[in-house]
This record gives structure tokens, C-alpha cells and sequence, in this order.
């Protein structure tokens, strides 16, 4: 597997003035038509370019106004810090033994005090008098003027006389008081993904709560009168498959997600997606269907009447190209809509392409780390736009999978990962950029 360099090609201040010019041009441009082809060779769509509108949904959710709290360290999982994190105490604390073993003063052989040996967590121990052993545990708190500990398998008792079996250093086996920090220190700087190891270092710093931003809320509206809740597809209606998949999934990659609503297609399902639209208090809606030009096809129009602001509207992408991002209210209270397109697939991409980027910068984390892998076999491309092929992943390649087409979910239900594939296709053997699944490899901690 191969990094790509994101900071190849150009300067933050470069990028965000491209950025921000392609804000201008997308908010201009014409509702995508359905039968568009996308790309710069299509007629009737105009459609942003695959790594543009990734772009453009990460920048519209870095500028939102972050939304902070103090979280217990069991709620903290998977938040960015709001703060850095500094070291309340020096770690260790006190002076402590690294082994279990013999705390020793002076030179050898050493005779052993009678008593009790020293544990952890028992008070401070008398201190030790030249020449003189005390038996100790591992954490335990070294006797005042101790010169080393001796491990137990590197020593043995004679009587009451202990010898080591190897020469004795210094310091050895002693856990000095700061050795990892001292109190002050930088421990993580602001926006650290909390992850378990972090929770760890918090709690063994004294922490009981950490400054966190919080998770971007998401409201799921499924659109459509043709699906169903339960038992088998009938008489034209078709299961619904995204409100199983993109609860847990958007939860997966960090969101809070507030709740999943069906709405019809009728002209109550269109004045319940305006209120939503205008009403809603999450910080992204995602809505799925309706995002084309068809006669039920109610979220242009529902955009258009609440005056949102369109940043994407239609991507060069196969599956997913009517996808839409719009911007609700001013970018600094950071309401946003995403409209994933109504086949599952395609929503998969919807959610890969605008969604994950827009999350990931409203919770405050970095960008995924982008890398290729090289595909096993040819792969077919759209003649102007990029497709998105589900693959699995070898420890040599990036393997297609079968049924990828627009409505299907067997093929990415297997899959680790999807692959990037250019215009006019890949040959075998060529370096694909991949796009993990969150449940694959670098998910959210929930």
C-alpha cells in the first residue's frame, strides 16, 4: 500500500482560495438533470469533479463554530479534544520499582530487613540503610536512599543475606518520578482523537473529564412511498435498505444520530422534508431519493423554498452522481444537508464522497490518511466520470468484486474497501487510490 502526499501540488492558502472559488462557481450552477452524463463531456449536468467535492465538504464543515463540552472519560470515546491536554502531576509521581525484586542500598551482598516487604499502594516506606534489602513489588514506592532494585530471578537469599547472580547498576529497575512527564507538560495537543489509549493516559494523569468537541447531530429522512418496513418486496414495493444502513453507519464514522424518519412523496412528505429542512436542530440532515428531476423529486425544491445555499449539487461519480450538499443558514452555525441518491449503492458513495468529509471537519478530526494499492485486474471506467468498485484487500492487491451496480448491496457487503477509479478505467496492476469502509479499517471508537 502506497501514502499519498495531501500536501502535494499546492499551499493551504492556495487550496482554500480554489476552494472557495469553487464554492461560488457550484452555488451558480443548475440543478443536475437526471440523465446527465457528468464529467466535462456530459450535456444537461453539471457536475463537480470527484475530488472537488470531497474538498469542497471538508472546507464547508471547517468553518462551523465548534461545539464544546466537558465529557467523562466514558463518554469522551471517539471526540476530538477541544484543549490540549497537560499533564496535572509528574508520572510517575513518586519514585517507583519497574520490577518485582529487591530494593538495595550500597554495595553487596546486602542483609534483608526483617518484616514485611514494600507493595503498591502501601505508605511511604522507612527508608533503606546502607547495605540493607527489602523485598518490593512492581508500582510499589521505593525506599528513601535505595541505590538499585535487583530483579527476583536475578538474585537469591542465603540465610538472611541476598546476593546477586549479575553486576548491579544504578538506578536500575527504578521508575524515576517524571520520567514520562512532568506536571505542565504537553501531554496531547487540541484536536487528539480520543481513542482507548488516550483514555488511559488521562485517567494515569488525574484527568476525570476531558474538553471535547462534540459529535456532529445527524436527522436520517428516508423519501419514498415505494418501501417497506418488513416482509418480502410485493406488487411494486421494494425493501427499505438504507434506514438499517445509515444509522450505524454514520454513528461508525463519529455522528450522534438523533433519529430516522420516513416521509412520502406526496405533498405532506414534501411540507414535512421543509420543516425538517428549516426546523431541524441537528448539525446535518441526510436525506435519501429525491435528489434528481423527477415529478416526486421534492428536495431541489424544498432547498430552493428554504433558501439554502446548494455548495454540490450533481458529483462525476458512478454510482451516486445526483448527489447534493447544501448549506443551511449562515456557515458559521454549520446546518448542513446531504442528499444521498435513493439506490443503496449509491448512497454508499453519497456517504463516502460528502458525508465522511463533512463529519470528520464538523467533529474536528483530521482527514483519513489516503493511499493506493494496486488493482488485480482490468477494471471498466465511465467515459467521463470516476466510478467507485467495491474491492477486497490482499496483502498484494485491491481485488473488484462483483455486483456494484447502482440499486446493489452484495458486492460492498463483502467488501473492505472501495477503489477510485478514474475515467476511461484501470489496467491491472495500476495504483487505485482506496477508500476504506469504516468498519474495516480506521472507524470511529463507539
Amino acid at each position: 500500500m502506497t501514502p499519498i502526499d495531501a500536501d502535494a501540488g499546492h499551499s493551504s492558502a492556495t487550496a482554500e482560495q480554489a476552494l472557495d472559488e469553487a464554492l461560488a462557481l457550484v452555488s451558480r450552477a443548475t440543478p443536475a438533470a437526471s440523465g446527465g452524463t457528468g464529467g466535462t463531456g456530459g450535456t444537461g449536468h453539471r457536475a463537480v469533479p470527484w475530488p472537488r467535492a470531497r474538498e469542497i465538504a471538508a472546507y464547508a464543515g471547517s468553518g462551523v463554530r465548534a461545539r464544546t463540552h466537558r465529557a467523562s472519560l466514558a463518554d469522551a470515546l471517539g471526540e476530538v479534544l477541544a484543549a490540549p491536554l497537560d499533564a496535572l502531576t509528574d508520572l510517575p509521581s513518586f519514585d517507583t520499582s519497574a520490577m518485582d525484586g529487591w530494593a538495595v542500598a550500597g554495595p553487596g551482598p546486602w542483609t534483608v530487613r526483617p518484616g514485611g516487604g514494600v507493595l503498591a499502594g502501601s505508605e511511604r516506606p522507612a527508608p533503606l540503610t546502607d547495605g540493607q534489602a527489602v523485598r518490593i513489588a512492581t508500582g510499589a514506592r521505593i525506599p528513601s536512599d535505595t541505590t538499585a532494585v535487583i530483579r527476583s530471578e536475578h538474585c537469591h537469599e542465603a540465610g538472611s543475606q541476598l546476593f546477586a547472580e549479575r553486576p548491579v547498576s544504578t538506578g536500575q529497575d527504578i521508575r524515576p518520578r517524571g520520567q514520562e512527564c512532568r506536571s505542565g507538560d504537553l501531554l496531547l495537543p487540541a484536536g487528539s482523537l480520543v481513542t482507548p489509549a488516550v483514555l488511559g493516559l488521562a485517567a494515569a494523569a488525574g484527568y476525570d473529564e476531558l474538553p471535547t468537541r462534540r459529535r456532529p447531530r445527524v436527522e436520517i429522512l428516508v423519501l419514498g412511498d415505494e418501501l417497506l418496513t418488513g416482509g418480502l418486496p410485493h406488487d411494486g414495493l421494494i425493501r427499505d435498505a438504507l434506514s438499517p444502513m445509515l444509522g450505524p453507519w454514520l454513528t461508525r464514522i463519529g455522528a450522534e444520530v438523533t433519529g430516522t424518519r420516513r416521509l412520502g412523496d406526496d405533498p405532506a412528505g414534501a411540507e414535512a422534508l421543509f420543516e425538517a429542512v428549516t426546523g431541524s436542530e441537528a448539525d446535518l440532515i441526510v436525506t435519501t431519493g429525491g435528489t434528481a428531476s423527477g415529478p416526486v423529486d421534492h428536495v431541489h425544491p424544498v432547498l430552493a423554498r428554504a433558501g439554502a445555499e446548494l455548495l454540490v449539487d450533481g458529483v462525476a461519480v458512478r454510482p451516486g452522481h445526483p448527489m447534493l450538499l447544501a448549506r443551511l443558514g449562515d456557515r458559521a452555525d454549520g446546518r448542513h444537508l446531504v442528499g444521498l441518491p435513493g439506490n443503496p449503492l449509491a448512497a454508499v458513495s453519497g456517504l463516502l464522497t460528502l458525508a465522511d468529509p463533512l463529519l470528520r471537519a464538523l467533529a474536528g478530526r483530521r482527514g483519513r490518511p489516503r493511499y493506493t494499492a494496486p488493482v488485480r485486474d482490468d477494471v471498466p471506467g465511465h467515459p467521463y466520470d470516476t466510478r467507485l468498485v467495491p474491492v477486497l484487500l490482499s496483502d498484494e492487491h485491491a481485488v473488484p468484486l462483483r455486483y456494484h451496480g447502482p440499486a446493489m448491496l452484495r458486492g460492498v457487503a463483502t467488501a473492505d474497501a472501495l477503489a477510485v477509479v478514474p475515467p476511461h478505467g484501470a489496467r491491472a496492476g495500476q495504483d487505485l487510490e482506496i477508500l476504506d469502509l469504516p468498519w474495516s479499517a480506521g472507524g470511529c471508537f463507539t
